[in-house]
């Protein structure tokens, strides 16, 4: 068990070093206030205009200048070379639910090594953000409110079956396997989709615009952010 180094009754946002968009910084920021960033995240935060209180990593890509800019006691270095920077901070975050940026979308190998971050975690709730997408890995049940015709992708981590309501096409008495059945550009008919899984190795990818119902299915309990000065 890791000690938290950040703890949060909201939620918070976890930016990486990758391309970050500023529609998906600004849609984040409606619902998380708080700012993590995972070793060079903390240039990308500075350079979005905010200024992360707390920096988790190896602290490898973390260059003098942006060290100087932060606040004094907030980077923490974790020196082990066995995990990604995302992993480190993400295992040391406290929170309902995190919302992570700029790891998904510059490299593919840095994408798929997220989504191996996401599998081996499942008690975290996270989102990540990229392009216009938005994906998490599924707990065994999930309630999401969705307009109609929003898509549903589903992509297994793992062998996994489930069932749904809501969906264009039901998923019930199916086997999902990485090297089988896949269940990409799925579709909501009905205002509710309801799943549930065998086990939590689902990845649910819907577009960006439906960022905030995915954390109110994810998190229904969180504490929401204070509302900002404009």
């Amino acid at each position: 068990m890791h000690r938290p180094l950040v703890v949060s009754r909201e939620g918070l946002i976890l930016l990486g070093a990758g391309p970050v968009a500023r529609a998906n910084f600004s849609a984040a920021r409606a619902l998380a206030s708080r700012i993590v960033a995972a070793d060079g995240g903390a240039r990308r935060a500075l350079a979005l205009g905010a200024m992360p209180e707390a920096v988790i990593g190896d602290l490898d890509s973390l260059d003098s200048a942006t060290r100087a800019a932060l606040p004094e006691g907030s980077v923490h270095r974790i020196d082990e070379q066995d995990s990604t920077d995302f992993d480190k901070s993400l295992r040391h975050i406290a929170a309902p639910f995190v919302i992570g940026l700029g790891f998904w979308g510059a490299r593919m190998d840095h994408g798929l090594a997220a989504l191996n971050v996401l599998a081996r975690h499942p008690d975290r709730r996270c989102l990540l953000m990229g392009g216009r997408e938005v994906c998490f890995l599924s707990p065994p049940a999930l309630d999401l409110a969705l307009r109609p015709g929003t898509r549903v992708s589903l992509f297994p981590l793992g062998p996994v079956e489930g069932e749904s309501e809501g969906l264009e096409w039901p998923i019930g008495g199916l086997a999902f396997a990485p090297d089988g059945r896949v269940g990409t550009s799925n579709r909501a008919v009905a205002g509710r989709v309801r799943l549930r899984f065998t086990a939590p190795r689902m990845l649910v990818l819907l577009p960006a615009s439906a960022l905030e119902a995915a954390v109110r299915a994810l998190a229904p309990d969180a504490v929401p952010p204070p509302v900002r000065g404009g």
